[in-house]
Parts: structure tokens; sequence; C-alpha cells
């Protein structure tokens, strides 16, 4: 392909995009931290003659990041992070604004690494990526594409893990800045964002009351927090099971029980993974599981949940409802899976609300401004966002929200900064 010629999209149905606009104009209107920075990059024009490859949930509210992106003057190519969770009228929305869109729902595993492919054939200068899929395929089978990259910014735990794994090997080319680790990202968006939609998500595929029944965390992280935090809102009894014994004991102390997975997997009627880790739910665990027990999933890939060893296990498996697999174990006891093990607050659900995302995705947008603004002094390294950047975004959300806090005094400053008898 000529380097200057414009690739074509490689979408589900273009007929879609009227649905698609309605969902980017109703998050727009409920992102005002966004709004604002996208004003400020239609009068600076940072990411002018530059192209950026974006790999995150293709939804309404990603679609209206790249959309402020390429109001900043860049070129924007845009794909999917997860087979489930791309949403194809917004895909059709974005080709009709002039966005390149490589993503629909469900893919073959083939075509959806084709499709992470052919958005790096664009050639990019900036990423954004979620899970590190665009910068391993670069580093690994795409090597002649790192030249032109300057920097990037990563969404998520389970992206930045491997670009920590591939800085320490002196593996990685260039500088990407850690959003996920930002306050405003894993305060807000982890807690408060995967705790509300991860129980949209399950609310919204079983129709099942939560109220009264057994809930196990898998995890508490950040994102285990909130997920167990809704989930003692809609009165359920919650367990949390965890491997770090200071996280264990927080969780403890927030009211929750604490207990080994084989023994939370004997009592439990809801299940979800939130670790990024692979197969904390496995063989041992379906053995002693409840007939009806449901399974699902928020952590970034579908390895949480260990399919494979449930299948061994199972006479046989059907679809049961949308989202819902049912699998019947030797004895006769019925398990289920929600959204195939994926990240069930997107594959089976709609993701984080917008105010939510409005503080990630801005964070994401002043991120990759700064990274391309100081790449050659960074380096090839992982790197914090700038507090200041964290900060801003904060402050930018409580004057959206009509409020506002003090500050210190001459002399208050003078006073926590000095040393001597007060």
């Amino acid at each position: 392909m000529n380097a200057n010629a414009k690739a074509t999209s490689i979408i589900a149905d273009p007929a879609l995009a009227k649905d698609g606009h309605l969902k980017i104009d109703w998050v727009r209107a409920h992102m005002p931290v966004l709004n604002r920075i996208r004003d400020r990059f239609e009068k600076e024009q940072p990411f002018k003659g530059l192209k950026v490859a974006i790999s995150l949930h293709l939804e309404a509210k990603t679609a209206y990041l790249a959309k402020v992106v390429q109001a900043g003057g860049a070129e924007v190519t845009i794909t999917g992070s997860n087979p489930l969770s791309t949403q194809d009228d917004v895909c059709a929305a974005l080709v009709e604004d002039g966005i390149t869109v490589f993503a629909k729902y469900n893919p073959s595993p083939e075509e959806y690494k084709q499709l992470l492919i052919h958005t790096l054939e664009t050639k990019p200068d900036l990423i954004i990526d979620d899970g590190g899929d665009l910068v391993t395929i670069l580093h690994s089978e795409r090597q002649d594409l790192l030249p032109q990259v300057r920097g990037g910014a990563e969404e998520t735990t389970t992206g930045i893990l491997r670009l920590k794994a591939m800085e320490k090997e002196g593996q990685l080319k260039f500088p990407m800045v850690a959003v996920n680790d930002a306050f405003c990202k894993y305060l807000f968006d982890n807690r408060y964002g995967t705790g509300q939609s991860v129980w949209d998500g399950i609310n919204r595929t079983t129709n099942l009351v939560v109220a009264g029944k057994t809930v196990v965390v898998v995890g508490y992280g950040w994102c285990g927090k909130g997920v167990a935090m809704r989930a003692k809102g809609l009165g359920a009894n919650v367990i949390v099971t965890e491997i770090d014994a200071i996280k264990g004991v927080e969780a403890y102390m927030d009211g929750f029980a604490v207990m080994p997975m084989v023994e939370a997997a004997k009592v439990g009627d809801f299940f979800v993974t939130v670790t990024g880790n692979r197969d904390v739910i496995r063989g041992e665990h379906y053995e002693v599981m409840k007939d009806g027990a449901i399974l699902s999933n928020a952590g970034h890939f579908d390895v949480e949940v260990n399919k494979p060893e449930l299948e061994a296990l199972s006479v046989s498996k059907r679809t049961v409802r949308r989202n819902i697999e049912e699998y019947e174990l030797k004895d006769g006891r019925k398990v289920y899976i929600l959204a195939e093990g994926r990240l069930v607050n997107l594959a089976a659900g709609d993701g984080h609300p917008a105010e939510i995302m409005d503080m990630t995705f801005a964070l994401q947008a002043m991120s990759l401004k700064y990274v391309n603004d100081l790449y050659k002094e960074i380096g090839s390294k992982v790197v914090n966002v700038p507090y200041e950047l964290d900060e801003q975004v904060a402050r930018f959300k409580l004057e959206s929200l009509g409020l506002g806090i003090d500050s210190l005094s001459a002399e208050q400053k003078a006073y926590l900064e000095s040393w001597v008898e007060h």
C-alpha cells in the first residue's frame, strides 16, 4: 500500500451508521472532561500530520475518544481489543466520520489477529493499546513497523504487566505511558466502573436475583474491590479469594468472608474473576461446585476460567440463553459460563458508564500528547502518567460537577514544608 494512501476499512455493515451516531452523541453529552480536551486539541492541533492507531473495546465511548484524537489533527485508525465487545453500528459511524476501522463483532481468532495487523500496517506514529496486543505484534511479527512508532499509552493492568516484562528483558523499543496506574484510572474506572458494569452485564444476561446469593470475587485489587462492593449493595453474601495476605486482610476488614478458592467453590452461586492471571477457576473447583453455579470473568483475557478442563469434566454443552453456555457434568450438576469467559461487562454489556470513561479517556488523550511531546527524552521504557495530568483531569471533573475544593495558603505550604519545631 502506498504510504500516503488511506486504508480501506473492514467493518460488518455500513448501513448501521445511524444507530452508531446516536450512541456516540449520547456518550459525548456525558463526557464533559473529554469535551474540554477536544476543544483544546482543536485549537492546538498536537497530532497534526501524525497517524494514531487505537486498540480498545470498540463501543461508543471509545469511538468518541478516537474522534477527540482526530480533532487534534491525527489520522486515526481503530480496531477492537476483544472479539465480543465490538459494536458494529459504532464502527460504521466512525467510518462515516473519516476514521479508518478494522473491526467487527465476533470475528474468528484468525480474523481478529488480521484486523490488528491491518491496523498496524497503516504505519502509526503513536498507539493506544489495551492488553498489549498492538505492542506485542510490533515487537514480534511486525518489527519492520517499529521505527515509525514514537510511543503510546496502555489502558490495562494486563497490558502493563506485559510491557514491564518486555522492558525488564530489554525488548521494549519505545516509551509507553501506564495509564492504568494513574489515580484517575484505578480509583474510579477500575473500582466504580468495573463494579457497576460487571453487574450490569451479569444481571442483563442472567435476569436472576443477586440478593441473598453468595458471590465469590476472585482477586481483591481495585477491580475486585468494586465488584465486591456492588455485590454487597445488591444484597449478596460476598466471599473474596486472594493470594496476597495484605489484600486478604483488607477484604476481611471491609466486611467480606475470606477463604481459599477450593472452599469458596463449594458455596458460591456467582463467581467473578478479576485477577489478570490464568486458571484461577479450574478442574478441582468444578468438582465441588453447586448445581447451577454461574461463572464470569472481568479480567482482560479469557483464561481466568479454565474452559478446557470444564469441558473435559462435562458430558454435554449447550447455549441456553444469549451469552450463557451450560456445561452438564457427569453427575448431573450444571455449571454456566457467561460470555465465553471473556470480559462479562463488555462482551455481555456496554462497559463502564460514560462519566467514568470520561476521566480514563481524558488521561489517554493527554498521555498521548505527553508521549508525543517527550518521546525522545523518555526513552524506551514504561512511565507513569505525570501527577500534574492526573490532578488536572480530577480538577476538570470537579468543575464539570460544579464542585470546588480549597487551596493551601502560603503559610500552610510553608508549615508543611518545614522541618523545624512548630
